[in-house]
C-alpha cells in the first residue's frame, strides 16, 4: 500500500517521505562447461514490504552479468543489485571446481551449488540441478537434471512493480552431452545450451538470468549471464528523477511513478 507525509514546520517545509515498492534483481551467472549459470537474486517487495524512502539522492547499483574467463571454462558470480537496504546477490557462475558457484540462484560446477547464498528470507533463488550439465537455477525453482541431454534452466518469477507483469531471473540451460537429444532450453530471460559442439547462447541483459551451458565438445566463449535491473515505484504525488540518462521513469496504468534502472544510477525523489 502506497503512503507518503511531509515532515517538518515553518517557511523552509519539510522532509518528503514516500512508501516505495521495489523489485532488485541481480546480475545472472554465466555457463560454464557443461552446466548453465545461475540467474541473480530477485527481490521484492510483492513478497515481503514496503520500504520508506526519503526525498533526495539515493544510489542504485544495478549489477551486470558475468562472462567466461578467458582460457578457462569457468565463469565467475553476476553482480550484485542494491537499492536502499535491499541487495540481491549475483547468480552462480558455472564451471568444473568453480569456487564462486554459489550465488542468489546456483550454478552447476558439479556438485552444484546452492542459491540463496547468503540466505534472506523470502528466497532470493534456488540451487542448479545436480549433474555436471544441469540447468542453473533460476528465481522460481531449482535447474533441471537431464544426462545425456542438457538440463532445463530453472524458472524465473514474475513481478509487477513496473506495473505490468514481467519474467525475470531464469536460469541457464545445459549444454548437451551428445548430438541427441541436445541441450537443455532456458528460462524467463537466461541463455539456452549449446549443443555438444556449441557454445551457450547469452542470457538478456536488464533480466538477471543466467548465461547457457557450452556443449561438452564446444569451444569458449560460453553464454554471458544477464545484466540485472532495479525498479522503484512510488505513488503518484512523488517526482522521480534518474540519472544517467539510459535508465528511465514513466507512468503506471494506476497513476504511480515509476523508475527503471537497467545501469547503475541515481535516483532523486521529491
Amino acid at each position: 500500500m502506497f503512503g507518503y507525509q511531509v515532515l517538518g514546520f515553518g517557511s523552509g517545509g519539510g522532509t518528503v517521505k514516500y512508501d516505495v515498492n521495489y523489485l532488485v534483481v541481480a546480475g545472472g551467472g554465466g555457463g560454464g562447461a557443461g552446466g548453465g549459470g545461475g540467474a541473480g537474486g530477485f527481490r521484492t517487495s510483492e513478497d515481503s514490504a514496503v520500504i520508506e524512502l526519503e526525498g533526495g539522492d539515493h544510489t542504485i547499483t544495478v549489477g551486470t552479468g558475468s562472462g567466461p574467463v578467458p582460457g578457462n571454462d569457468s565463469c565467475p558470480r553476476g553482480g550484485n543489485s542494491v537499492f536502499s537496504t535491499i541487495t540481491s546477490t549475483g547468480g552462480g557462475g558455472g564451471g568444473y571446481g568453480n569456487p564462486e558457484a554459489n550465488g542468489g540462484s546456483g550454478s552447476v560446477q558439479y556438485p552444484s551449488k546452492t542459491g540463496n547464498n547468503p540466505p534472506v528470507s523470502p528466497p532470493q533463488g534456488n540451487p542448479a540441478g545436480t549433474q555436471i550439465n544441469s540447468g542453473g537455477g533460476g528465481a522460481g525453482g531449482s535447474g533441471g537434471t537431464s544426462t545425456p541431454a542438457g538440463g532445463a534452466g530453472g524458472v524465473g518469477r514474475d513481478s509487477s512493480v513496473s506495473g505490468s507483469s514481467v519474467e525475470y531471473a531464469g536460469g541457464g540451460g545445459g549444454g548437451g552431452y551428445i548430438p541427441s537429444p541436445g541441450p537443455g532450453p532456458a528460462q524467463d530471460g537466461g541463455g539456452s545450451g549449446g549443443s555438444r559442439t556449441a557454445s551457450g547462447s547469452n542470457a538478456t541483459n536488464g533480466k538477471g538470468g543466467g548465461g547457457g551451458g557450452m556443449g561438452f565438445d564446444g569451444s569458449p566463449p560460453n553464454g554471458t549471464g544477464g545484466s540485472g535491473v532495479v525498479i522503484v515505484s512510488a505513488p503518484a504525488a512523488a517526482t522521480l528523477t534518474v540519472a544517467p540518462g539510459t535508465n528511465t521513469t514513466s507512468t503506471a496504468p494506476d497513476g504511480s511513478k515509476v523508475a527503471t534502472f537497467t545501469v547503475s544510477g541515481t535516483l532523486t525523489v521529491e
